[in-house]
């Protein structure tokens, strides 16, 4: 853990986003920490345009970055995942020249992952913060309820889940049935992953799914995917909204 005078010398930080609840949770914990977050770094398939392993447009992603009120930087990346760490230094070394001194991730548990960042980031010398390591998976979600932030289920294992899931909303009645299931409950393996819809951050207004389907992808494993084809703005914590947007569609099918 960094100290206050190390911090202080920190002044500009990347957040790692992938539109999910770890990414999001972490950046909240390192805000609240007193750490300044400037940018947030979002990869997306150059394939498809959408993020990459949670399957969401990159609109809706950016759509969380102006609700949010941080600046978000997409880089596009290719599907082959040999090139993935050149890409993700070349996106990280764009920032850098706009001032970024460290960057903030959501990794729970996965040492292999976090030996990677901590790798890179000395590498790309700035600093890796990690605000959730080491904390219980069941701290991490309770924590991420408690706080008021909603998210959805947008991808899960078909070998894990059927369809249903889906969709779903990020509850305490959720976290119970992966518990007796003894599945993570943040899913922290690739079990699931999900978009968050609201929350304390989310100081412009909450997104609303208004249409949506449930879709099979095949990639490194079965996948199930939510495809959100309609959505609206809403004000914080209202279940209402108006201007509902049409998203640019790109399809899986390409």
């Amino acid at each position: 853990m960094l100290q206050i005078n190390e911090r202080q010398n920190i002044t500009r930080l990347i957040g790692s986003w992938s539109g999910g609840k770890d990414s999001c949770l972490a950046c909240y914990r390192a805000l609240k920490m007193d750490y300044q977050i400037d940018f947030l770094l979002n990869l997306i398939s150059k394939k498809y345009q959408r993020c990459c392993f949670h399957g969401i447009q990159k609109e809706l992603i950016d759509l969380q970055a102006q609700l949010i009120g941080i600046s978000l930087f997409q880089k596009e990346v290719s599907d082959d995942m040999h090139l993935y760490e050149k890409e993700f230094k070349e996106a990280v070394t764009n920032l850098k020249t706009r001032g970024a001194k460290g960057m903030v991730f959501g990794d729970i548990y996965l040492t292999e992952h976090k030996n990677w960042v901590e790798r890179v980031c000395q590498e790309l010398e700035i600093k890796a913060i990690e605000p959730l390591w080491q904390k219980t998976p069941e701290e991490v979600i309770e924590e991420f309820i408690n706080l008021g932030f909603r998210a959805v289920v947008v991808s899960a294992k078909k070998e894990l889940f059927n369809k249903d899931i889906i969709g779903r909303i990020v509850d305490r009645k959720f976290v119970e049935e992966l518990k007796k299931r003894d599945i993570c409950p943040c899913g922290e393996n690739g079990e699931y992953h999900t978009f968050v819809i609201g929350g304390p951050i989310f100081k412009k207004g909450e997104i609303a799914i208004t249409q949506s389907q449930v879709i099979l992808r095949e990639g490194f494993w079965p996948h199930w995917f939510l495809d959100i084809q309609d959505y609206k703005v809403t004000p914080q914590g209202k279940s209402s909204g108006v201007d509902i947007k049409k998203l640019h569609r790109y399809s899986w099918q390409h």
